[in-house]
This record gives structure tokens, sequence and C-alpha cells, in this order.
């Protein structure tokens, strides 16, 4: 029985959407594949790690039937392409999946759809808003790198969102760096009005970041008591929440530090890269020295090579010598899109603040490193 019929192209952009957080390794054989769900000539693809769910919807299914299945997400993935540019159906026979091209014929195992834990979505939205999908994606754009990957404190593997009124603000931090980003809704969300704190999953943040489109196109987000759901485009992602407290992200802010200096974003990220070059996997420390209107920074490693750099900057403030991991303060000048920086300083032993000058939308505090 025909299920599908389409170009190459239109059936692989589906099935890349939702093939992204299917894991190569997996407890249950049934999540490593996809669910197809066929409603007439509506098609949906369906893709979960329990965690997460991804469904994207096309409309190139033959005939009136309906039917559900499951095949597995890279298998079907390499086929396609592999397969040159044209026409590509998709039947099911015998518990078999069989995609043909042109001359070339595959004979893909199936699985029970009821097997597929599909997530459904709880209740009611506690609150629900929309925004431009481009906006969201700058916020975590701002943030997502200072997320923790695998720290004991499950909370920090995630980023933080708060909503207040109209203000939708994203905080990640691994312990070393936090970032903080901030952006205004047109209109405050529906539901009760009250803050809400939620802890978005480090994979889910990854995955937004891939799917939303820099360009127009609307994202709606609603979240209940234990997920958040985001539907943009012919795509909704639906994800558990991180449960646990975030650390009070606002008493980490340092504020009213004395010594600050603008600097060029592409000027300081080229000469971090160089100084970086002779530091290693183990010790990723330069030094910053600030003085009257130069900064230098130095780099050393246990070959007792070192590399110096000097930016003339307008700097008046105090003398300063202080430490960073030189990864940190590349991380954020790779995601701030801003000609301008502007670093304030209190001492060597306080946390430096990075932010973009005249705005208050955007804070990363990185902790000063010995050397």
């Amino acid at each position: 029985m025909q299920l599908v019929n389409a170009s190459r192209d239109d059936l692989l952009k589906p099935l890349q959407v939702v093939s992204g957080i299917v894991e190569r390794r997996h407890t249950l054989a049934i999540l490593a594949n996809l669910l197809f769900k066929k409603s007439g000539k509506a098609i949906s693809f369906i893709s979960t790690d329990i965690e997460i769910q991804i469904t994207t919807k096309a409309n190139f299914g033959v005939g009136e039937e309906d039917l559900v299945t499951t095949v597995g997400a890279r298998k079907i993935l390499d086929i396609l392409r592999a397969l040159p540019e044209g026409p590509v159906s998709l039947n099911l026979k015998d518990n078999r999946l069989v995609v043909q091209s042109g001359k070339s014929r595959f004979s893909l195992q199936t699985l029970a759809a009821s097997e597929f834990p599909v997530m459904q979505t709880m209740g009611d939205p506690s609150a629900l808003w929309k925004m431009p999908q481009k906006n969201f994606k700058q916020l975590i754009s701002q943030v997502y790198f200072a997320m923790a990957q695998q720290d004991i404190r499950y909370y920090l593997n995630g980023m933080l969102l708060v909503i207040e009124g109209k203000e939708v603000m994203a905080v990640a931090t691994d312990g070393h760096r936090l970032a903080f980003s901030q952006t205004t809704l047109e209109n405050a969300p529906s539901g009760n009005g009250e803050r809400h704190e939620i802890i978005i999953p480090r994979k889910t943040v990854l995955e937004c970041q891939h799917l939303l489109d820099d360009g127009g196109g609307d994202l709606e987000i609603a979240i209940t008591n234990n997920q958040i759901k985001f539907t943009f485009g012919d795509i909704e992602l639906i994800s558990k929440l991180v449960e646990g407290k975030f650390p009070d992200y606002q008493r980490v802010i340092p504020k009213g530090q004395k010594n600050t200096l603008v600097l060029g974003r592409d000027e300081l990220q080229a000469a971090l890269q160089r100084a970086a070059i002779l530091t290693t996997e183990k010790f990723k420390g330069v030094r910053f020295s600030l003085s009257n209107n130069r900064i230098t920074i130095q780099s050393t490693n246990a070959e007792q090579e070192e590399a110096q750099e000097e930016i003339e900057t307008e700097y008046t403030g105090d003398e300063v010598e202080i430490g960073f991991n030189v990864s940190y303060l590349l991380d954020v000048l790779a995601n701030v899109k801003n000609d301008k920086v502007e670093i304030s300083l209190g001492d060597a032993n306080s946390s430096a603040v990075i932010t973009i000058p005249g705005s208050t939308a955007f804070k990363y505090v990185v902790m000063p490193m010995r050397i």
C-alpha cells in the first residue's frame, strides 16, 4: 500500500527536522525509529527520546487510507541522502517499508506503531505567548554556550527561562561563567499573569537553536506544569522541563565595578585567538593587564613559550592584572554580534562583566582565574 509519493528533497526536509533528537544508542529499540502517521494526504513524522518529541507535517500522502507505522530513522535518512534527486515512493508491504526511486529499491523493517511512546501535552497552559522566531533564537544564542554539559548539579544542564509581564529572560551558567539575555514581548502572555521560572533541558535548547528560523515567522510557546511546547511553521516540539531550583542569577551579577573599557569585538576576538594558540587543553589561562589607554593580553605554556598582544583603547581606570579562561571569552565574542563590547572589572579577584554598550539586555559574567 502506497504511503507517500514526493520528490527526494521534499521528503528529506521533514525527516531531517525530526531526526536530530534520535540517539544512536538506545535502551528501547523503538526510540531509534520515526513514527509515520498518514491521514489521507496529510503525513506526520514524529521522533522522541522520551524527554523531547518533535512532530512535523507535510501533504504528500497518497490515497485516502489512514496508516501508522515506524521505521529506523538513520537508515531511511541515509538512503534518501544517497539517492539522486527525483521522485521517491514509500510503500507498506508485509510489514516492510519499501523505498523506491528510479531503479533503486530498499525494503526496511518496521516496528509496531503501538509501541511508540507518543508524548501528550499535559493540561491547560499556565502561560502562552507568541513572538518572532528570530527574537527567541537570538535570546537563546546569547546564553546557550554557558550551559553546563554533564554537571552533577543537573539543574545547570539547561537554560533558565523567566517570564514576568512582557519581559522574557534567559539565563545559563556552568558555575564558572553566567550569561543573561532579555527581550520584550509585544503582548504579555495569556494565563494567570504570574512570574514563571522554568528550566529547559540542554538538548531542547540546542534543538531550538538548530530549528528556529533567522527570518520571519512566528513562534508560539506554551508552558504547562512539567512541559514546554514550541510551535512554528510545520513543526511542533514538546519537551519535559528540568526539576530543581536554579541559582539566584541576580546575586551572581556584580554591580558597580569602577573599571570599565569599551573594545572592538573583532579586534579583541582576533587577539584572544592568537594568544590561545600557546595555551594547552589542560590550562587555558590568559593574563589581562590594564594600564593607561592600553590592554595587554599574555599567555604562556609549560615549554616557557609566550604570546603577547597589545590593544590600544581609551582606559583611565586602575591598573589591573587579572587572569581568565580564554575559551570562556571566545565563546561570548563568537555569539554576540555587536561591533563593540564593554568590559567592567573590579580587582584581580572579582568577576568581570561583559555587556553591550548602552544596553542592559545582555550580561556575561566570567570568574577570574589564577595564573
